[in-house]
């Protein structure tokens, strides 16, 4: 590791996301401490391999430990003193949350405590983490903006990813550490999570299976291609969150304060209807899906729409991969990854 660059320590470096910020951070020198846990929550091979891709750079050492695991953690910062964390270590997907609740307040609430105690005692300057556009639950007016109350999510998984929220607030008022919660839109693109319904219904068609089409097909999503993501997560974590000195605590602003804490939507701000993704992906596979039409699932929300105004504003934030290119190019990273 170079000793004259930075230090930033990545939670769920093996994940889709993690790998893919990994990756362009590390191309760009700088030095990453990598966390994951390797659990089998989808198929840990995926997880293997690409450990094995970030792990040929000499920038990059790689720690498979859980976050709520308290002491092997503090021992990651006392041994590195990172200037900056990006959080992405969390047990995700909506519908599991319904099944499994407690691993969500295992590791997105407990696990996120642990990272917010190291930042406060090893004086990190600046804690980027993911949250999530399901923090919108039940909200209805669209677009979803950072500037509306959160106030219903509707499922446990949003529930612990709005906590995260209001607990990096807290350790921003009182510590003053700069805190950045990015709300992620439906992110997809080459070595993503074989959980999420591109992987799944790439398989189903390649293999003549039905696919499952919730909410009959009436679904909206602001779907967003994974370099569109990467590139705005690398925007705030070389731009610390700063106080708003206009923040008017009569009509408090729920996305900045007057604490260093600001509050993120990354999306493509193009919604696209679930039908017109699923056409995409069978006019690049050269095959019709089979459908399987079935209600809304519980927890589920009928449409997505990030404002990114903020971001956009702040960071010239644009995002520039097409449903139809971004389709594209992971049904090439799967059928090599496959062999199919």
């Amino acid at each position: 590791m170079n000793k004259n660059n930075k230090n930033i320590i990545v939670t769920g470096s093996a994940g889709f996301i993690g790998f893919s910020l990994c990756s362009k951070l590390l191309d760009r020198g700088d030095n990453i401490i990598g966390i994951d846990i390797h659990n089998d929550y989808y198929d840990p091979k995926i997880k293997e391999k690409r450990f094995e891709k970030l792990n040929e750079y000499s920038n990059y050492k790689h720690y498979r430990i859980d976050i709520c695991d308290k002491k092997k953690l503090e021992n990651i910062f006392l041994n590195y003193k990172p200037q900056k964390v990006v959080n992405l270590a969390a047990q995700a997907g909506v519908r599991y949350s319904m099944k499994n609740p407690l691993a969500y307040i295992g590791s997105n609430i407990v696990g996120f405590a642990h990272i917010l105690e190291n930042c406060r005692h090893h004086k990190v300057e600046h804690l980027i983490y993911a949250s999530t556009s399901s923090v919108y639950g039940a909200n209805t007016k669209m677009p979803f903006s950072e500037h509306d109350n959160v106030n219903h999510p509707l499922s446990v998984y949003a529930a612990s990813k709005k906590s995260n929220e209001l607990m990096a607030h807290t350790y921003s008022y009182l510590y003053q550490i700069p805190t950045t919660g990015l709300r992620f839109f439906t992110v997809y693109g080459p070595w993503g999570r074989p959980d999420m319904a591109l992987f799944k219904f790439t398989k189903n068609i390649l293999e003549e299976k039905p696919i499952d089409v919730f909410n009959h097909g009436k679904h909206t999503r602001d779907f967003t291609y994974i370099d569109d993501i990467v590139k705005g997560i690398i925007q705030t974590i070389d731009n610390p969150a700063t106080s708003n000195n206009k923040w008017n605590s009569d009509e408090p602003d729920p996305a900045t304060s007057n604490a260093p804490w600001r509050i993120y939507n990354i999306g493509n701000n193009k919604p696209v209807q679930l039908m017109d993704y699923i056409d995409a992906l069978e006019k690049k596979l050269g095959k019709k899906a089979i459908l399987n039409f079935l209600p809304l699932q519980p927890g589920d929300v009928p449409n997505t729409f990030a404002n990114i105004d903020n971001l956009n504003k702040k960071f010239n934030y644009k995002p520039s991969t097409s449903i139809i290119d971004g389709v594209s190019n992971f049904v090439t990273w799967y059928k090599d990854y496959y062999q199919s």
